[in-house]
């Protein structure tokens, strides 16, 4: 056990650095490289990542919050202004996914600091 692991983060302040896409124990470090993977240690602190797993949750929350997002969206400009159905057809899917390609790699980043704060690491750890 490292004395990084020792230390004790509060769970929203590992979340907030895991959005920035940093390490929940440090700050410092990057939590995932190549946009979705997960960096094995940080390199700044050395707290282990790679055995944690985030499985489907990621894309299921990025799913969830794109929908709450556009739809309500889409459905207040279809309401207000009729735009014609080329117009919508074009705009609305590189909409959602601009939106979902943005929030993926926060929504894992999300995920792993919560699975890293409450240590529910799994069976792969080392």
């Amino acid at each position: 056990m490292t004395a990084a692991s020792v230390r004790v983060v509060p769970r929203q302040t590992a979340i907030l650095r895991a959005i920035r896409g940093r390490c929940p124990n440090c700050g410092q470090g990057r939590l995932l490289h190549h946009y979705l993977k997960v960096v094995d240690r940080c390199p700044a602190c050395g707290e282990a990542y790679g055995h944690l797993r985030a499985d489907d949750a990621a894309p299921w929350m990025t799913i969830i919050i794109t929908g709450h997002l556009v739809v309500p969206i889409a459905l207040m400009v279809e309401r207000s202004y009729d735009p014609p159905l080329w117009l919508q057809m074009s705009i609305w899917p590189a909409a959602i996914v601009a939106v979902a390609l943005a929030l993926l790699p926060r929504c894992k980043g999300i995920v792993l600091a919560l699975l890293w704060s409450m240590k529910a690491e799994g069976s792969e750890k080392d």
